[in-house]
């Protein structure tokens, strides 16, 4: 099993906001989740960005891969 780290949009149409999941690479963009491991909020001025370092210094030892979405959010935090 592939696993990654990527964003899964949530939200009202024109509202968005982001959870950066862990899942399956199978799975579609929306599907069911392994674990949360933060959450962006684009809208916001700053934009939002709570991240649980420790848990993605974990999934990234076990293997995970990020999204190019999420590894341009990471370079930020």
């Amino acid at each position: 099993m592939s696993v990654k780290i990527r964003l899964m949009r949530v939200g009202k149409k024109h509202s968005p906001k982001y959870r950066i999941i862990v899942i399956d690479e199978r799975k579609k963009r929306d599907g069911r989740y392994i674990e949360q491991v933060g959450f962006y909020d684009p809208l916001t001025e700053p934009h939002t960005v709570t991240i649980d370092s420790v848990k993605i210094k974990s999934w990234i030892q076990k293997g995970a891969q990020l999204s190019e979405g999420a590894r341009k959010l990471l370079a930020h935090k």
